[in-house]
């Protein structure tokens, strides 16, 4: 039987030498038949495309704008001719074993529509960052990674529907975006994938953890783990993930929410903590949901 192609599909922004890192460790996978597409978003030095240009399982597409996420992805997508399409962030390595597992799991599902493996932080090896996920909280728009912060003991080591698949590592059948579509690029950065994996659940597929393998991820490595870039993204987003998707007295609610909770205790938080871009970030985030139609094409920060 012939053996199913996977195409890698990454971002690199200004982090080359954390991208060549992943290179790496996909070039030393005993899985053989894949390959590798990398977009290579505003980039002022042609380091990446030189080296990967003798690499025959690499792609490497230059983009002259910062796309973002979603966006960069989408230029992508063209030119990845895998069954699977595998989105797999620039900050993640590998182990040799990687793909065996998750393939023999996804080829005995009918109706897979995402799948992430377990995700471990790359500082701290066996911990956990994702083993999954819960449904989002319809009032809060806040849901809570499974085994985030665990040591990794086994406790994961298996597969189980989940709502949401991790950005960081998520694999999606050919036939499933050619259904549903690629993801909407003007989320820019956070949400875009929850609002791709609602839609593909949507469209009647079912999303997947799968624990029988894992990657390292080195988080936020790109933003910063509390900037402001992050936190504007993070609120803005938040809120238009529920617009786009929730019925309209959910969408109420969302709204008093953060009106009376969020807003203030967070804008308080940064206040006193002297963390004022931080506050600004928020209070921008949130606004821009009360001055924009849902279906507006967002702005950048």
């Amino acid at each position: 039987m012939q053996q199913a192609k996977v195409s890698f599909l990454t971002v690199n922004y200004k982090q080359s030498a954390v991208t060549l890192d992943l290179v790496s460790s996909l070039e030393k996978m005993t899985y053989s038949n894949w390959e590798c597409i990398v977009v290579d978003n505003a980039s002022e030095s042609q380091e990446l495309e030189q080296a990967l240009s003798e690499k025959p399982q690499f792609k490497c597409l230059r983009s002259t704008e910062n796309l973002g996420f979603a966006g960069g992805n989408n230029l992508g997508l063209p030119l990845c001719d895998g069954d699977y399409i595998f989105l797999i962030n620039n900050d993640t390595e590998v182990p040799e074993n990687f793909l065996e597992p998750i393939l023999e799991f996804a080829s005995g599902l009918d109706n897979l529509g995402a799948l992430s493996p377990m995700i471990r932080y790359f500082d701290e090896p066996q911990k956990i960052q994702f083993a999954g996920c819960t449904e989002m909280n319809k009032i809060t728009l806040r849901n809570s990674g499974i085994g985030d912060g665990e040591l990794d003991e086994g406790q994961y080591t298996k597969a189980y529907p989940v709502p949401f698949c991790h950005g960081a590592a998520m694999m999606v059948p050919r036939a499933v975006i050619d259904k549903v579509g690629e993801m909407r690029d003007d989320y820019f950065l956070y949400y875009e994938e929850l609002d791709w994996c609602e839609r593909i659940r949507q469209a009647g597929y079912e999303n997947w953890y799968c624990g029988y393998s894992f990657l390292w991820h080195k988080e936020s490595v790109s933003t910063g783990r509390n900037s402001p870039l992050k936190t504007y993204y993070l609120t803005r987003n938040r809120l238009l993930f529920a617009r786009r998707n929730y019925a309209a007295f959910t969408q109420l609610l969302n709204y008093l929410y953060f009106g009376l909770v969020a807003l203030p205790k967070n804008l308080i938080s940064f206040g006193l903590r002297k963390e004022f871009e931080q506050a600004r970030a928020f209070w921008r985030g949130y606004v821009y949901n009360l001055t924009h139609k849902a279906s507006d094409s967002a702005d950048r920060y």
